[in-house]
């Protein structure tokens, strides 16, 4: 999804008209989770710009979208741009370190 959206409604309130975007926003994440994995792929993970433009938006985290949206009506932005492209990741296992040490013998002094 790469899309501008204006912040400003002809009949919609804008608090309603920021809750149908960010509705439409949980809509495409949980569309693009359901999508079907490549092989040997594990989860679907978002790569998140955000921005007043499609020129000077940043990357972020998926659960930061709210927040730069909440910022951008703070702002009193007449719009903003959200890119959020999904990308199917692997399973990266952790380390199988044994967390125990072993000089530790449970005796205090």
């Amino acid at each position: 999804m790469k899309k501008t959206f204006a912040l400003t409604h002809p009949r919609l309130k804008p608090a309603r008209w920021v809750d149908a975007i960010k509705h439409e926003i949980r809509k495409y994440l949980k569309r693009e989770r359901r999508k079907a994995l490549p092989a040997g792929m594990d989860y679907w993970t978002f790569d998140c710009r955000f921005g007043a433009t499609e020129e000077v938006a940043v990357k972020i985290f998926t659960p930061d979208i709210n927040k730069q949206i909440d910022a951008a009506v703070a702002q009193d932005l007449p719009g903003f741009y959200v890119e959020i492209l999904a990308r199917a990741c692997p399973h990266q296992p952790r380390d199988s370190r044994d967390d125990t040490d072993s000089d530790f013998d449970g005796a205090s002094d």
